[in-house]
């Protein structure tokens, strides 16, 4: 389950998480960790440990996304320069985060490190957010989360909004006004069960689920050495 909505409403939530969220809950962004490698937020569990890639610095709990609605222009050729900067500003918060030596000391580390003398972590957040708010969500037809950095998650506001309920695990949510034009956009055949080779699964690093992440004992080299 992943949490989405417009982008005020978003910007209201990081705002005042840490007064409304429950322990132990808490959401984690770029505000909130200098460490932290996403373009949106993620609700996590603070009395659990993950670290999604043994190169990334980010650590955390288990998560669950929350990703800001943003508009999107209707020209198709101004949806693809969007996606484009999108990606772009991405890669390089990837590369300013991630450890310069993950493949070793030779021309590999040289892009990682060049980023690191290009940018800081709160001008890329700063240029990402405002790529990503390019086009208000108020005024703009089509929406899009950003989830999976391509053009499937583009959206008619309509499809979206208003919400109906839906129960999930016993509990009742606010989902999409039409859940099948949604998943069939992003998905294709959402009920068929994809071919192995083709499903996706996030492999973590390390994942405890008894140890608040604050006191796990970070032992990675590259945390201390870059």
């Amino acid at each position: 389950l992943d949490i989405a909505m417009p982008r005020d409403d978003y910007e209201t939530l990081m705002a005042h998480a840490a007064e409304w969220i429950p322990q132990p809950y808490e959401a984690k962004c770029s505000e909130t960790d200098p460490a932290y490698s996403g373009a949106f937020a993620k609700i996590i569990d603070s009395s659990t440990t993950l670290i999604e890639r043994e190169h990334y610095a980010y650590l955390a709990g288990i998560y669950i996304d929350v990703f800001p609605l943003d508009g999107m222009p209707e020209s198709r050729l101004l949806q693809h320069w969007q996606m484009i900067r999108y990606k772009y500003y991405c890669k390089m918060i990837y590369l300013l985060h991630r450890d310069p030596y993950k493949h070793g000391h030779g021309a590999s580390s040289w892009l990682p490190l060049l980023v690191r003398r290009l940018y800081t972590h709160d001008s890329l957040h700063r240029k990402v957010r405002r790529v990503m708010m390019r086009y208000p969500f108020e005024t703009s037809r089509l929406v899009i989360d950003y989830d999976d950095r391509n053009l499937r998650g583009v959206m008619q506001k309509s499809v979206i909004f208003p919400t109906k309920p839906v129960v999930f695990e016993g509990e009742t949510f606010a989902g999409m006004a039409d859940n099948h034009t949604y998943l069939t956009k992003k998905y294709g055949e959402y009920m068929v069960v994809p071919p192995t080779a083709d499903r996706r699964q996030h492999n973590f690093h390390y994942l405890d689920y008894d140890t608040p992440y604050r006191e796990y004992v970070d032992t990675r080299k590259f945390l201390n050495n870059t």
